[in-house]
């Protein structure tokens, strides 16, 4: 994938100027991850940040007992890893690819040298709040929407309102995203296709035309 458009493409590195775009271009690091390839985990030293060129990257923590809470589910041109810039040293999360993946590796010392300039990091500490706000209403939904809830804001969030989807990832990995068992999804999945809103075969799901206009969220 051509990086420069990807940056162009990305809600933060758009922002930028073209001088720190090309800066940026000059240190990034292609990486092929395969499906369900790990490609940090929580603990590791954190040498980089990642930009998502293609594929699916989940983050999850993985509590004492072994359980994996699912923090995030990223799409192409998100950033991720960034918090080892400034607040640590380690990734404080896992990252594994849930479908083939492409990822640029920004090396943190490299990136350091970007963010002496003003606007450049003022671009970054904006997208830094965006994303703490995201974060703050993940958990709120995970605390006080049902499943049913979650599963459409999951497809809005990650796919937009749309009446036909390609879903790349499996059920149980949307499952894990929403904080729902794989049987409470199926169950769901098949209330809503009884009632004729929701059909989910393989890769494509349809969601019944008007639902989200009648949602009016």
């Amino acid at each position: 994938m051509d990086i420069g458009r990807l940056l162009d493409e990305s809600d933060f590195f758009r922002a930028a100027s073209p001088a720190s775009k090309k800066a940026i271009v000059a240190i990034c690091i292609p990486k092929v991850l395969a499906r369900r390839e790990t490609l940090f985990l929580e603990g590791d030293s954190g040498h980089s940040m990642f930009l998502l060129a293609q594929g699916a990257i989940q983050l999850f923590k993985t509590s004492p007992d072994g359980k994996e809470v699912v923090i995030k589910l990223l799409r192409a041109t998100e950033i991720f890893g960034e918090t080892i810039l400034f607040e640590r040293d380690r990734y404080p999360v896992s990252a594994r690819a849930l479908v083939p993946s492409q990822v640029y590796l920004l090396p943190k010392k490299q990136f350091h040298c970007l963010l002496v300039e003003e606007g450049f990091r003022n671009d970054f500490i904006s997208m830094l709040l965006t994303k703490q706000r995201y974060l703050a209403e993940q958990i709120f939904r995970l605390s006080a929407l049902d499943v049913e809830e979650r599963f459409f804001h999951f497809l809005r969030d990650g796919f937009g309102e749309r009446e036909e989807y390609r879903i790349d990832i499996s059920k149980r990995d949307v499952a894990a995203a929403i904080d729902a068992l794989p049987e409470t999804l199926s169950r769901l999945l098949l209330k809503l296709r009884d009632e004729g809103t929701v059909q989910w075969d393989g890769e494509a799901l349809t969601v019944r035309k008007g639902f989200w206009q009648e949602r009016g969220e």
